[in-house]
């Protein structure tokens, strides 16, 4: 797959799902959940132990159904040894130019974390193929429709501190997807289910910013 096709498929619900613990086994039982309960797009952080090992393991018994990736990529040896893992994108909580690079090189989309707008500039500029604005926490769905006012080519993704209720209210802003983590993973694998299902079915029904505008 191209670049794009894949950040479309990573991006298609409008979240992906960020899968951190301090084991490998509650990483890979959380990742399963998950993608049990209907997530498609879903990213292991680096911080995870043994989180290369998660990410080579989700890919062989997922094949194509799901987007594996990999998160809190700080730097370009970081970045190599994702991709030859099997991630198929990487997210990163900085801009970093030799992780884009990197990533690039071998077919595989970037997510750097930007905060401002002269970083979403930035990170354009460097080719970045989606923006994770990070933390989200920091900001709001307000911030995001004015930057997006004059930065309407900017593929944003609020991520950190984000949640089930507000996530829509970031996609009506014009964000192209949400990055979620404990918010969506914590309780039983019943409880997980039945939030994934409420999330994406509100998603689906949150209307973008473009798209309003193109209607009015």
């Amino acid at each position: 797959m191209y670049r794009w096709e894949i950040t479309r498929a990573a991006l298609e619900q409008r979240v992906f799902a960020i899968v951190r613990a301090d084991t490998y086994e509650k990483a890979t039982a959380l990742a399963d959940t998950l993608l049990g309960a209907g997530i498609t797009g879903l990213e292991i952080s680096l911080t995870t132990p043994y989180a290369l090992e998660a990410i080579s393991t989700l890919r062989r018994e997922t094949g194509d159904d799901s987007v594996i990736g990999a998160g809190t990529v700080l730097d370009a040896p970081s970045a190599r040894l994702a991709v030859d893992a099997g991630a198929r994108f990487l997210v990163s909580p900085s801009l970093d130019e030799e992780v884009i690079r990197t990533g690039h090189r071998y077919g595989v989309p970037v997510f750097p974390g930007i905060a401002t707008p002269t970083e979403m500039v930035r990170a354009l500029e460097l080719g970045a193929d989606a923006l994770k604005l990070f933390p989200a926490s920091g900001h709001s769905p307000g911030w995001l429709r004015d930057v997006r006012a004059a930065l309407p080519q900017a593929p944003v993704l609020p991520t950190g501190g984000i949640t089930v209720d507000d996530a829509p209210e970031w996609i009506a802003a014009g964000a192209a997807a949400v990055g979620m983590g404990s918010a969506l993973t914590e309780g039983d694998r019943e409880t997980v289910a039945k939030r994934v299902t409420e999330l994406l079915q509100r998603l689906e029904d949150a209307v973008p910013l473009s798209s309003r505008t193109a209607v009015n």
